[in-house]
């Protein structure tokens, strides 16, 4: 739906580009998987040169690029609202991420859970994943992609 404003290909472009944050931050959940079959890694060879850059900044960087995000673009009104709806929604993507890693963390100690925690991981990589491809894909249509609960939240966020 584009409730407020056309789009430009540009706008669309810019909306989709905060969703490689959670995409690249889920790709720890998806070790497991891209393990057992390795002709899914093909599909993140496009990533790699973010996956460097990303990987360099070190996690001070990580949380610098996450808060410059939601300061300098979310909380900037003088940039499209449709930008900056799919810009909170990338952040409240990586922050269900960063929830997920702490409950994975929480599980680790368990004995006899290996089966259970590599589950749970790619369920969440792959729930990530096509939260994210659902996203991208509404995103350059120019409709704004609802994703239950989180969507509800980024609408409070963003005006």
């Amino acid at each position: 739906m584009t409730w407020r404003g056309s789009t430009t290909v540009s706008d669309r472009i810019f909306a989709c580009l905060p969703y490689l944050l959670p995409l690249i931050d889920s790709l720890v959940f998806g070790s497991f998987l891209l393990s057992q079959f390795p002709a899914l890694q093909v599909l993140i060879l496009p990533l790699q040169p973010v996956l460097v850059v990303y990987a360099s900044l070190g996690q001070i960087g990580q949380l610098i690029v996450f808060f410059a995000l939601f300061l300098l673009v979310v909380r900037n009104e003088k940039i499209n609202h449709f930008i900056r709806f799919n810009t909170m929604q990338a952040i409240l993507l990586d922050i269900v991420i960063f929830l997920c890693s702490i409950l994975l963390r929480i599980l680790t100690p368990v004995p006899g859970a290996g089966f259970a925690i590599e589950t749970l991981a790619s369920t969440i990589f792959l729930g990530i994943v096509a939260a994210v491809v659902y996203s991208v894909v509404q995103s350059l249509i120019g409709r704004y992609a609802e994703i239950p609960a989180i969507s509800d939240a980024v609408y409070m966020q963003v005006r």
